[in-house]
């Protein structure tokens, strides 16, 4: 079982940068692939990117070249690094882990969520 906790969300203006953390519990961090989702009001949780457990991350074009995933085995966390900012970026943005080998951008092939945290980008 694994327990992820997010933090660092809140409100940006339009072309700043926010970073989100993600805690998770238990020792097996190393060997899962880490993601994010993000969910804007009325529409569906929609793949941001992950990181493998190997180091290798992936990106939706939407965010690509402005935001950076990365981890930190040893203190059981991953980050995801928000520059450039849009107001189209507001959503709720949840953290997830999944045991397969490598990054996948379906929600359904996670094992693991976060509560949500709400980043609201200002125009």
């Amino acid at each position: 079982q694994v327990h992820l906790v997010e933090s660092g969300g809140g409100l940006v203006q339009a072309g700043g940068s926010l970073r989100i953390s993600c805690a998770a519990s238990g020792r097996t961090f190393s060997t899962y692939a880490m993601a994010w989702f993000r969910q804007a009001p009325g529409m569906e949780r929609e793949f941001v990117g992950g990181i493998s457990r190997t180091f290798s991350a992936l990106y939706a074009d939407s965010v690509k070249g402005r935001f950076t995933i990365s981890r930190e085995n040893a203190k059981n966390t991953a980050y995801l690094q928000m520059n450039s900012l849009k107001p189209e970026d507001t959503a709720v943005y949840y953290c997830t882990a999944g045991r397969q080998p490598i990054v996948l951008d379906d929600a359904g092939q996670y094992d693991y969520w976060g509560q949500g945290t709400q980043v609201t980008v200002s125009s």
